[in-house]
């Protein structure tokens, strides 16, 4: 008789073509092993007509038990499908410039132990925040980055998320534009965050044009990386109004607060494997 003590939690997440059937060959395949589904999620996309579903899950069958099982249904239902053990956190490096803000709320919340990942190193293009990533006790390499040595510090980077078997990429405030090659790699395994205003404002100092312009409402995005500069398919936005009281210094201050909370959820929901992609879209089973 199998010990209460060989139960574990798993989440299993998949898309496929929508149509009838899907939940209960996923249910009958799990209930067959005597799996118990504590939460399930499901999604049929009108544009795309795909299929979404997130399963948690708590059985004492091993992993490889249930993959078997799942692979008949997968293959009839032509399922893109992962199984993961709810415990295992992801493995993440964190890439920085000079702003301190959102790297200091990943790290924050990853050593309160409310963030599903493992940091094992940072990567920045400059120096600023080394003593920051050694007050952790997380690795810091800086790599920087030049027109003519672009490549170089890409293939570097790369070097060092094989080296640290690295699953995402967090780019919390990072200056640099990533390669369309990199980008392509990286398909839904990078995180961004930028200010989203209405209207939006780029170039530097963003912040003191939109105080000049007298913006009612100021928010921040988070997104999965792709060629498209801060065009990814969305995660998480926060947003806040304001008033013509605000300084531009105020807007400052608010808006890092809102990247950082911004930033922190949607990597939390990509390590809980709530995120799934629909073409330029996401869906998120929060």
């Amino acid at each position: 008789m199998t010990s209460h003590d060989a139960t574990r939690s798993y989440s299993l997440t998949l898309s496929c073509p929508d149509r009838p059937g899907i939940v209960h060959g996923v249910s009958g395949a799990l209930v067959g092993l005597g799996a118990n589904i504590t939460e399930s999620q499901q999604y049929g996309s009108p544009e795309t007509g795909t299929f979404f579903m997130r399963v948690a899950l708590t059985t004492d069958a091993s992993a490889e038990d249930l993959r078997a099982a799942l692979r008949p249904v997968a293959a009839e239902f032509g399922m893109d499908w992962s199984l993961d053990e709810a415990e295992r956190r992801t493995r993440t490096l964190i890439m920085v410039s000079k702003a301190a803000h959102c790297l200091n709320d990943l790290l924050f919340q990853h050593r309160s132990g409310t963030l599903a990942i493992d940091i094992p190193v940072i990567v920045s293009n400059h120096r600023d925040l080394e003593d920051l990533a050694a007050f952790y006790g997380i690795e810091f390499h800086h790599i920087p980055v030049t027109p003519e040595t672009k490549d170089e510090a890409e293939d570097a980077l790369r070097a060092l998320m094989e080296q640290h078997g690295i699953e995402l990429v967090v780019l919390a405030r990072y200056m640099q534009i990533l390669s369309d090659r990199l980008c392509e790699d990286l398909l839904g395994r990078a995180i961004n965050i930028h200010h989203s205003f209405l209207p939006s404002f780029k170039g530097a100092r963003p912040y003191h044009q939109a105080h000049a312009r007298g913006v009612k409402l100021i928010g921040a995005t988070a997104h999965y990386v792709t060629g498209a500069l801060d065009e990814g398919p969305i995660i998480e936005q926060e947003v806040i109004r304001v008033d013509h009281a605000r300084t531009a210094e105020q807007l400052t201050s608010i808006g890092r607060e809102l990247e950082g909370r911004a930033l922190v959820q949607a990597v939390q929901w990509h390590a809980e494997r709530r995120v799934l992609l629909d073409g330029r879209r996401t869906i998120v089973f929060n």
